[in-house]
């Protein structure tokens, strides 16, 4: 009798929505969370925050089908995507496009929780996250659109809270898509000659030898506007000490990425400790609140 190594079809599942790998679902969840407990200066209702929760993993994880719908027919010539579901063909495209109606809806369902704005403007983000995949097709940055992506995420949570948007909204949405212009493009690096090989684009190919000062540059400009932020709306000593970790951390890292020939597996870490970073930031946010 032979044996199978057919994998489960949960499982299959499971990393087509990229569950195995939290740390791309967490990186989404953090600038909603920033929002939402600075918004409501550190004490947010908690059936809010639960559904910000969901919501971010319910959309991240349409996100993730939407990309690899998109992607099926090139991520089996990059390295780091090959194996993905519908890559491999371990999936077939009628269950991922059933698979992201289902996590669709359920955003929907999570987001008619929210006030009108919000509501609204997690409709406006939909064509966005549909989009973001086609664009590394045509746009020569296409983190630039991930990035917008990600800013709903403030915009979103912020006025879900306030029911408007502020000069303070604005400050963090800034900041949050500077900071993943950064992180994304660092994840790019490691993808940059299977990319120049089969013809999409990225921000890591767009700055070429100057990506790691594009890095520093977003890293920069996210940390001026954090501090922007903490001034306008009065946080206290911890939030500082928060930045302040994090502006060593990303200092660290571009100073790392300026050496030549750097392993792949070190972008990976680096994406990985943009997550701790952001924890790190939310902790402060939320003690400096009081």
């Amino acid at each position: 009798m032979l044996e199978t190594n057919q994998e489960p079809i949960l499982l299959t599942i499971i990393r087509l929505l990229r569950w195995h790998k939290p740390e791309g679902r967490l990186i989404l969840m953090i600038p909603a969370l920033w929002a939402v407990f600075l918004a409501a200066a550190g004490k947010p209702p908690v059936p809010l925050v639960g559904v910000i929760i969901l919501g971010t993993l319910a959309t991240s994880a349409a996100g993730c089908v939407v990309n690899d719908l998109w992607d099926r027919d090139i991520d089996p010539e990059v390295e780091r995507t090959r194996d993905r579901p519908l890559a491999s063909r371990a999936l077939s495209v009628k269950v991922g496009i059933v698979v992201g109606i289902i996590a669709l809806a359920c955003a929907a369902v999570l987001a008619f929780y929210l006030n009108r704005l919000s509501f609204w403007l997690s409709v406006a983000a939909v064509p966005v996250i549909l989009l973001y995949p086609g664009a590394k097709r045509v746009f020569p940055v296409p983190q630039l659109v991930l990035s917008i992506a990600w800013g709903f995420a403030v915009l979103i949570s912020w006025s879900a809270v306030t029911q408007n948007i502020s000069l303070s909204t604005w400050l963090l949405w800034g900041a949050t898509v500077l900071w993943t212009l950064g992180f994304d493009t660092v994840y790019a690096m490691s993808d940059r000659e299977d990319d120049r090989r089969i013809g999409v684009n990225s921000s890591a190919l767009f700055f070429g030898d100057y990506a790691p000062v594009a890095i520093g540059v977003f890293f920069l400009g996210a940390i001026a506007l954090l501090g922007w932020l903490g001034v306008a709306i009065h946080l206290k000593l911890a939030f500082w000490i928060s930045l302040t970790i994090g502006t060593i951390s990303w200092l660290w890292q571009f100073i790392e990425l300026r050496k030549p020939e750097l392993p792949n597996p070190i972008y990976g870490q680096m994406f990985r400790q943009n997550v701790w970073i952001g924890f790190i930031l939310l902790a402060g946010m939320i003690l400096g609140s009081f």
